[in-house]
């Protein structure tokens, strides 16, 4: 975290001379990859170590549009065209188990997403669900790859789902 705010800092003292663009390009390389990276790990997990990332995020985005310190966040976001902490983790969830089902690739994480099999014919059957493996008993648990995009992916509507490509896959999300 310091490291983040270290960034931010230094974006705060530059912001001035440059455009809006080129701030977020610059936020976007320096602070919000590191935000994203490895994220899918963290579904599942405590809401206060989402919110200390959501307010590092919040802080970024005040810096690159300038505004007030206790501004609200949640325009400056959508503004910016990004998504809060919690949903970045979900939607890098969904495009990953998108991948890995319609290119096989990897096959360590293709392995992990089965799809459900029915004895009969039903019509959820067209919706292409994944089979979910049984309970958990701990929180890290239901924090596994093989537990957390089976639910993701069987949250989504049809539509989404059957989408012919990641471009098209990724707004509808």
């Amino acid at each position: 975290m310091p490291l983040l705010f270290y960034h931010i800092r230094d974006l705060r003292r530059i912001r001035r001379f440059l455009s809006l663009s080129v701030a977020k390009t610059i936020a976007t390389a320096l602070v919000s990859s590191r935000l994203d990276y490895c994220n899918s790990l963290l579904y599942n997990t405590a809401n206060k170590d989402i919110a200390r990332l959501q307010r590092v995020q919040n802080c970024l985005a005040r810096v690159v549009t300038r505004s007030p310190r206790f501004s609200s966040s949640v325009p400056l976001l959508k503004s910016l065209h990004w998504l809060p902490v919690h949903y970045r983790i979900i939607f890098k969830i969904c495009t990953i188990s998108y991948q890995a089902l319609a290119s096989k690739q990897p096959t360590y994480l293709n392995s992990m997403l089965t799809p459900a099999r029915n004895s009969r014919e039903l019509r959820s059957t067209s919706s292409n669900p994944l089979y979910k493996p049984p309970g958990f008993k701990t929180k890290a648990g239901t924090r596994a790859f093989s537990v957390a995009a089976p639910t993701l992916w069987n949250s989504l509507p049809v539509s989404v789902k059957s989408e012919g490509n990641i471009v098209s896959f990724s707004p509808d999300v």
